[in-house]
């Protein structure tokens, strides 16, 4: 099965989400001096992207579907995280809910996405 090599919002959106959490972790060492949480949604947030990226070399249409799925897992850890670091007070109203809903964007294509293709494949 060929997958879609071309960049696609998914893509885009999960990369710029990734360039967000490396800043805010790198904040929350710095400023905060919160080294816990920060460590765990560092790595559940890059790795959507990660995920995102591996499936575009996905060996068939449930392998894709697979990998995407990983990406969600990891993008609602990352909601996970966020909530903990604000309910901790190391991010204020403001921050936590711009990347928040960034991260909650991420889960609702990723949902979509995954849907849509399950229903293409028959699954649904």
């Amino acid at each position: 099965m060929a997958m879609r090599r071309e960049r696609s919002i998914l893509m885009d959106k999960s990369e710029a989400f990734t360039g967000r959490i490396l800043k805010m972790h790198k904040y929350l060492l710095q400023e905060k001096g919160e080294k816990v949480c920060s460590s765990q949604v560092v790595r559940s947030g890059t790795s959507i992207g990660a995920n995102i990226s591996e499936s575009r070399n996905a060996q068939s249409t449930a392998d894709f579907i697979h990998k995407l799925s990983i990406a969600l897992k990891e993008a609602d850890e990352t909601l996970y995280w966020l909530k903990s670091l604000h309910n901790g007070g190391y991010l204020n109203e403001k921050e936590f809910i711009s990347i928040y809903n960034d991260a909650d964007e991420l889960v609702k294509m990723l949902v979509s996405t995954i849907k849509t293709l399950k229903k293409k494949a028959g699954i649904l």
